[in-house]
């Protein structure tokens, strides 16, 4: 009997969620208004990036000749037999970025010290990093010339050294590893959290909708109130879950049809120019990436696709409980604004701390601490799996203690929102504290 009131009841909140009519226009219009926004923004970039910007040098000494290297974002073209202040008027009147100035000196010391980079705005940082570097290997050389090191002794001392390392089983080991697989669960945990933050409010909106109605006093006359605020978190939940799953569909084949339409490239949202911009994957050779391929290849994916599934519904259900609460305690949505940024604050907490314990050390006591802690575990263990389970990843022991105590949260939970509720319904028109909800809880 019990079980056949849960089901009606988490059957009526999910078909009075799904067939509102704001639900349905906002299921098809979101993956529209989302896949617009990432193809403008793709576009932007990659014509951002086709920009190139300019710059003449007027360069009057001895030194520097043939130094400066064109790339895809900058250019140089060299001017002679000009005066500074002609340079400048050519400069501006063919509207190049800007001038670089190297003045005729005996020494290069002297000459790079006297060097100006002339511009109508002050010039970003990837230019002038590149002009620097520039000037800094120049200076480089010819101090250690000075010294007595010959050009190719100087091209060797300037060669990148990089450490080999391998596992104990005698595998290669690759630099940085650990981050892409913190990043690749960070990514898991973060829809986790913006699945949250988006659809936490519906619960907790049709609390307050049916408190308010007073439909709720009939209601609550036949079913106890533990089974309505479950049936309530389920089925909003099982609605939430329907319009997520059919924004991840239908975004994906529009961004699929959109780049092959527009022949836009995301990786231009990750691009940055020459010397600056987001740091990328560099563009190895085969043999080179083939490391990183088998890493990738190692990563646990069923594990951590089965993974996700459950910290996504047991974290969501956890807080989807929590807001709920919150809505059985207040009267409108206005009065919900000193409870929610308590709600928000551990998703917030988990993100950041997690990105900085799971890099430096993914198995010390702050990593494992936040991974089985229930309010921040749907995120931080995420950022933890792709590293695998057993020897060398998660021990069995913290998954499963960490599933364990969101159950046991999330029925604690209910409960307490359950009390609140039975309470919270009798209460209009009074704005709840913090110290009258603990009353509430001991009625």
């Amino acid at each position: 009997m019990a079980m056949g009131k849960l089901k009606l009841i988490i059957k009526r909140e999910y078909l009075a969620k799904v067939r509102n009519k704001s639900f349905i226009i906002m299921t098809f219009l979101s993956p529209i208004l989302m896949v617009g926004m990432i193809v403008l923004i793709a576009y932007l970039a990659k014509v951002n990036d086709s920009e190139q910007r300019v710059i003449t040098i007027l360069n009057e000494g001895e030194y520097f000749q043939d130094t400066f290297k064109n790339t895809a974002s900058l250019s140089f073209i060299q001017l002679r037999d000009l005066t500074l202040e002609q340079a400048r008027d050519t400069t501006l009147a063919m509207e190049y970025y800007g001038l670089l100035h190297i003045p005729p000196e005996e020494k290069l010391e002297t000459a790079a010290g006297n060097a100006f980079l002339y511009t109508k705005d002050s010039p970003v940082s990837y230019v002038l990093d590149r002009l620097e570097s520039t000037f800094q290997s120049k200076l480089r050389q010819q101090r250690l010339q000075d010294l007595g090191v010959s050009t190719a002794e100087f091209e060797h001392i300037e060669q990148d050294f990089e450490i080999r390392t391998q596992t104990f089983e005698g595998e290669k080991s690759v630099k940085g590893i650990t981050e892409i697989r913190a990043f690749i669960g960070g990514g898991f945990g973060y829809l986790i959290m913006m699945f949250i933050i988006i659809y936490g409010g519906f619960v907790m909106r049709s609390v307050i909708e049916e408190k308010t109605s007073r439909i709720i006093e009939v209601i609550i006359s036949s079913v106890k109130p533990f089974q309505l605020m479950l049936g309530k978190i389920i089925g909003t939940s099982l609605a939430g879950v329907t319009q997520f799953a059919i924004w991840i569909f239908s975004a994906s084949l529009l961004l699929v049809i959109a780049m092959l339409l527009m022949d836009i490239d995301l990786s231009a949202l990750n691009a940055g120019p020459a010397m600056g911009g987001m740091a990328t994957l560099p563009t190895e050779p085969v043999n080179e990436m083939q490391p990183y391929i088998n890493e990738m290849m190692k990563i646990p994916w069923m594990l951590l696709i089965v993974s996700f599934i459950i910290y996504f519904v047991l974290g969501y259900l956890i807080y989807s409980s929590i807001y709920a609460a919150i809505g059985a305690a207040v009267d409108n949505e206005t009065d919900t604004q000193q409870f929610i940024f308590p709600i928000i604050l551990p998703l917030m907490l988990a993100i950041y701390v997690g990105f900085f314990s799971v890099f430096s050390n993914p198995h010390g006591p702050i990593a494992v601490g936040f991974s089985l802690f229930p309010l921040t575990s749907p995120i931080v263990m995420l950022m933890r799996l792709p590293s695998g389970i057993g020897e060398g990843g998660v021990p069995w022991w913290q998954l499963l203690t960490s599933i364990f105590l969101l159950i046991v949260t999330f029925i604690g939970i209910v409960w307490l929102a359950a009390k609140i509720y039975r309470v919270g319904i009798l209460m209009y028109g009074k704005k709840p504290t913090y110290r009258e909800l603990l009353k509430w809880l001991k009625y």
